[in-house]
């Protein structure tokens, strides 16, 4: 067994799970962390007007959507919640005063969503004065205790982030000592790879970021980055947007050269805005224990029962009836076209990118200064070129090693901010696969009746009548929608999961208002006037039953 483990050295080891499709290297690079430091002074709880939830409340909310969220998405992710300005100490050691440790830095569970569940509402503003109260603060103090979290951790962490959420822009009201401990330990942070962000929310007489909190938090990794946002978030959704677009690690599927002719490189990498989302796989427990099971492939002799190792193994092929026998070395020569990357082909105008082009869904290319220094430069130079003079760039494009070719469309797009300065749409090219010769059939077109002249303005006002601004994000898959409800309802204890809105389902009632009588007249311009098209028709008799009728009728007429 020992040759064996040479070919599978880390068969017996747990390996994390890693979707190829999703991107990213999260086996070599370890997982995400992070951390909510969260005030819990008295201006926190503060309603707001017209009934609105106070801060405290929206960022409890904010924080149980990125905990469910996790547990969905990548629950091998550390999160912990930290609350800073409190009476009460819970900390190794009680070292830190007014420091309150909610939750450890550890993979997020169905009891930490239920602990969340106590500090929502007014009976969680009340469960938290009872639990935490509200006292003095020093943020320089909490951001020591979140260091040690940090520090406690053995695992491999691939990328750290320190959120802060408060409504106070001078948290020490001018004590220049606790406002230098605080920088003093926010740059040490950030020297350890600590990336600090701050969320700040709704105060009277508004936020200002310049006081205190400009030399707390982290300046953007790269152009990508958000940046410290000036205006404060007012409501749920605004502050559950902010927070998914910093927590939300941005995972290069891969990294490529992208050659644009002889000498010229840049480097790239390539990104899954959009994928499909399943369910997940289900995992194989032991009927006993009910301990995940893993699943071993061992190869035997046929003659002898003995174990094959992978170059005891050969690929075979059948051609003119003789067999053909290859290495593996060999097979993957034999698919190998060229090194991966992109290369350069030309140009095409805008209107040479056809819908039926579209076979699968496109990928997106950023530039990768770290690999290739200037890629930026060139890469926002080409950019910005193609989309002044509506072209697009025809690429080969080689994913992997031992990938065959395709060809490309690299369509430009520009960035996007909407009213609250966020990034809507990142800048780069989005990659359309297009298709090859042999992809594109002939289908015959159907023949059937032609439509009036008539008949086609009323459905057009029909058409008209129903037509909306489609946007993909505004529609939730009700499968999955139902398969996560169900299994958040076992896991939090629920009598009962929550409903869901189907937003598949066409508005019947608004379509009827909006249509008034046209449905009507459509009808009855292409239908008969007896037709009823909800109506069953009529069932045919059996061959055999009328054989029968006809030969009564026959024989009735004799007699």
């Amino acid at each position: 067994m020992a040759e064996w483990r040479k070919y599978y050295p880390n068969e017996d080891d747990e390996v994390e799970e890693d979707e190829e499709d999703s991107g990213g290297d999260y086996k070599l690079s370890g997982r995400d962390s992070l951390v909510f430091l969260v005030d819990a002074s008295k201006e926190m709880f503060i309603k707001g007007e017209d009934g609105e939830p106070s801060n405290f409340d929206m960022t409890m909310q904010c924080v149980r959507s990125v905990y469910t969220s996790k547990i969905i998405s990548s629950d091998k992710d550390l999160v912990a919640l930290v609350f800073y300005g409190t009476e009460q100490s819970k900390n190794p050691r009680n070292s830190f005063k007014h420091v309150y440790i909610y939750h450890d830095l550890d993979s997020p569970g169905s009891q930490r969503v239920l602990d969340i569940d106590k500090l929502l509402g007014e009976k969680g503003a009340q469960f938290a004065e009872k639990t935490m109260g509200s006292g003095e603060t020093s943020l320089g103090d909490a951001l020591w205790c979140c260091s040690n979290l940090y520090s406690d951790i053995k695992l491999r962490l691939s990328h750290k982030r320190l959120m802060i959420f408060t409504c106070r822009d001078d948290p020490h009201g001018g004590d220049g000592a606790k406002d230098r401990q605080a920088r003093t330990k926010a740059a040490d942070l950030k020297e350890t790879g600590v990336v600090i962000d701050l969320m700040h929310l709704t105060k009277p007489g508004g936020f200002d970021v310049s006081l205190f909190f400009c030399d707390i938090v982290s300046p953007p990794e790269d152009e990508s980055e958000l940046g410290l946002q000036i205006e404060p978030c007012r409501k749920l959704e605004d502050l559950q947007k902010r927070v998914r677009a910093k927590e939300l690690k941005k995972r290069s599927q891969s990294r490529l050269t992208f050659s644009l002719g002889e000498g010229v490189n840049l480097a790239v990498g390539v990104y899954v805005l959009a994928r499909t989302a399943t369910k997940p796989s289900a995992v194989k427990l032991h009927r006993d224990t009910n301990e995940p099971v893993r699943t071993k492939t061992r190869y035997f002799h046929a003659h002898n029962g003995g174990i094959l190792l992978p170059n005891d193994m050969k690929r075979a092929q059948v051609y003119g009836k003789k067999q053909i026998v290859m290495e593996k070395d060999e097979v993957d020569e034999i698919k190998k076209f060229d090194d991966p990357g992109l290369v350069l082909m030309g140009f095409k105008p805008m209107d040479r990118l056809k819908l039926h082009h579209h076979i699968r869904p496109v990928l997106f290319i950023y530039p990768e200064e770290e690999q290739i220094s200037g890629s930026s430069c060139m890469f926002t130079a080409l950019l910005l070129k193609c989309s002044e003079k509506n072209l697009f760039a025809l690429c080969r494009y080689i994913p992997r090693c031992n990938t065959p070719p395709r060809f490309v469309a690299l369509v430009p797009q520009r960035e996007e901010l909407d009213q609250g300065q966020t990034q809507a749409t990142p800048p780069g090219f989005h990659v359309i696969f297009l298709p090859f010769a042999d992809d594109i059939r002939t289908v015959d077109a159907h023949v059937g009746p032609t439509a009036s002249d008539e008949q086609v303005d009323k459905m057009k006002e029909i058409v008209h009548k129903l037509r909306f601004k489609y946007k993909s994000d505004a529609f939730e898959n009700p499968v999955l929608q139902q398969h996560y409800r169900n299994l958040e309802a076992l896991a939090l204890n629920m009598l009962e999961p929550e409903p869901i809105e189907d937003l598949t389902m066409p508005k019947v009632q608004m379509m009827d208002a909006r249509l008034g009588p046209l449905a009507q007249e459509f009808k009855d311009l292409v239908y008969p006037p007896d037709y009823n098209p909800e109506g069953k028709p009529a069932a045919k008799r059996k061959t055999a039953q009328r054989h029968i009728d006809s030969y009564f009728v026959i024989f009735r007429g004799t007699t």
